[in-house]
This record gives structure tokens, sequence and C-alpha cells, in this order.
């Protein structure tokens, strides 16, 4: 699976939360400052070549929607951080993130509830 950019995640955050849309919707959701919309546009037709997201006609529009499920991606994401930065051991990314973020042992305690009860 291909890397994102910034602006084609940003892009794809908009997409998975609203299911489907057309460029109108998207930007819509978008922060301000809004990009332009042949920006967004541009942007969606990469993501549309890239094969994270698809469409159908509406009228003379089109509608996008996901190809790729956020949790799909997530986890790519997750381990191409883990495999380059923490020689793919799971147990040093979070004890990494455990030290540089200060996490209390009742928010270890916590966290370790929230895994277990997915389980």
């Amino acid at each position: 699976m291909k890397q994102l950019t910034k602006a084609e995640e940003d892009i794809m955050q908009v997409l998975w939360d609203l299911k489907e849309g057309n460029v109108a919707a998207i930007i819509d959701e978008l922060p301000s400052p809004k990009p332009a919309y042949n920006t967004v546009s541009t942007i969606v037709r990469i993501l549309e070549n890239k094969k994270f997201v698809d469409y159908r006609k509406k009228g003379r529009g089109h509608i996008y929607f996901p190809l790729v499920a956020k949790t799909e991606y997530s986890n790519q994401t997750l381990n191409k951080l883990m495999d380059g930065y923490f020689q793919g051991s799971f147990k040093s990314m979070v004890s990494f993130f455990v030290k540089k973020n200060d996490i209390s042992i009742s928010e270890m305690e916590a966290i370790m509830k929230e895994i277990n009860k997915d389980n």
C-alpha cells in the first residue's frame, strides 16, 4: 500500500468520517482556511490513482468514497513506523512512547484494561 502525503491524509480523514461525498462536501469538513476547490479535486484524483478512493456518478458530478479502510491504513502506517524506527519491535515502540509522554502507572493500567476489553 502506498504512503499518503499530509494533504492526502487530511482528505482521507474527511472521507472516512463522511463515508462518501463530493468535493464540496469534503471542503465543508476541512478546517479554515479552506483549500481551493481545484486543489481538493486534484488531491481526490491523486487518491483515486493510488486506489484509495473511487467514485460513482451523480448527475454531472462525482460522489467519492474510500476503498481503503481507516483501520487498514492506520495499521500499515503504524507497522511502517515500527519497522523504520524501532527495528520491528512493538515493545520498543510502546516503551519509547511511554517514556516520552511520561505516562503514569494508572494511565498504563487504563490502557491495559482498554486492550483487554477488546480481546
